[in-house]
């Protein structure tokens, strides 16, 4: 019981590497080949574009890579051992299963018919995960530990109308273009072949200097408006920080079959009662739907001792979350060996006017957690994270 209460108090820490994944989403990637010749558009044209469509059908196959430039998490876990008593949630909860989407490569397929009726598919050589939203009721089965997930009433939470497919290039695109004002830059660059449809390329850049964020591209289809492919890339260069790739796509209606699941028989069952204003499984992590350039709203009402939300600094791009946890920043030469390792690795130290602390990096999110215990937090550099706490704020 020691070595996990010490343990937990390296959780806040470590969980800035779950802060990009909870900025990134779930989202397709793909691959594009070819440029085919189309008429000119302008970027206002291509977003009105992506406004007006109205996919409600749709299947196939993506790919999606990331890259955060993390550490290897190989052993962190045991660092924690086992948090509560009952050995840990399902292998089937949506939570937990989704989160390996944060890093490396994987192969999905999706099917979607209208509001009500989703499928998500993570494959894994002979093994697979899938997640099925059909009406009220939301099933996980992960054929691997024959283990399955039940929640009834999933939709009770929202409204129909913001049931939508889990991480779509179309919800990501909507909320980025969304939060995109004076402090950004969207322009048409060229075309591409993505999944043997035609798409445009549009490009979001930050205007301002200080963020993380090099570019967002998106392919829309040419046809109907549907985003096709998002790309994320850092100011760090090297591999994108999302790659997605749609390989195949049909906009035709899936099988009412791709909607029914029953567990196999020995399966074991989890069953969830969904509460009135959660989450669902598969929807954009809370925060989120300010889009990117509010990545400090990923913390909403999460921090402070005081129960307090967090301050804001700054705007789009480079607007960073200010955190006053009430108590001083662990030292990490007292944590389990595991997490020492894994924090040092990824965190550099830094003083200034503001005193002294950590800078946790990632290709996209970095925060600074000083040793009296206040927590900066953005898509942002390093600089512009000891400036912010060096100014007061």
């Amino acid at each position: 019981m020691a070595e996990t209460r010490k343990a937990s108090r390296f959780i806040v820490p470590v969980a800035v590497a779950g802060v990009a994944a909870a900025t990134i989403g779930l989202v397709p990637a793909l691959a594009a080949s070819g440029d085919p010749d189309l008429p000119e558009i302008t970027a206002r044209q291509l977003i009105e574009k992506i406004a007006a469509s109205d996919t409600q059908t749709l299947s196939g196959t993506f790919k999606i890579s990331t890259d955060l430039g993390l550490p290897a998490l190989g052993g962190l876990a045991s660092g924690f051992g086992s948090m509560d008593g009952d050995g840990g949630p399902s292998s089937a909860d949506p939570s937990e299963k989704l989160t390996e989407l944060v890093s490396g490569s994987h192969t999905l397929r999706v099917a979607a018919d209208g509001p009500e009726r989703q499928r998500l598919t993570l494959l894994d050589g002979s093994d697979e995960y899938s997640l099925i939203h059909n009406g009220d009721d939301v099933w996980a089965y992960d054929s691997k530990s024959n283990e399955a997930f039940h929640e009834k009433g999933a939709s009770s939470g929202a409204p129909e109308k913001d049931r939508k497919l889990p991480g779509t290039p179309k919800q990501l695109a909507d909320e980025v273009l969304k939060a995109a004002g004076d402090t950004t830059s969207i322009t048409v660059d060229g075309t591409a072949k993505v999944a043997g449809r035609d798409a445009y390329q549009l490009v979001i850049k930050p205007k301002q200097s200080g963020s993380t964020v090099e570019s967002v591209k998106i392919a829309v289809d040419a046809a109907n408006g549907t985003p096709l492919k998002f790309t994320l890339s850092s100011v760090e260069g090297g591999k994108p920080v999302v790659d997605a790739g749609f390989t195949k796509v049909d906009f035709g209606k899936p099988a009412a079959s791709e909607f029914t699941f029953t567990a196999p028989k020995g399966a074991k069952v989890t069953e969830e009662a969904a509460e009135k204003g959660e989450e669902a499984p598969g929807d954009l992590p809370k925060g989120f739907e300010e889009g990117l350039p509010g990545l400090g709203e990923v913390f909403g009402g999460a921090g402070s001792g005081s129960g307090k939300g967090p301050d804001v600094i700054g705007e789009g791009w480079t607007t960073i979350a200010k955190i006053d946890t009430g108590a001083p920043a662990p030292k990490t030469d007292e944590a389990p060996k595991e997490i020492q390792g894994f924090l040092d690795s990824f965190g550099d130290k830094v003083t200034g006017k503001f005193g002294s602390g950590t800078v946790f990096k990632t290709k996209l999110v970095n925060a600074l957690l000083t040793d009296d215990g206040k927590v900066y937090v953005g898509a942002v550099t390093k600089d512009a994270l000891v400036d912010a706490a060096n100014a007061g704020k």
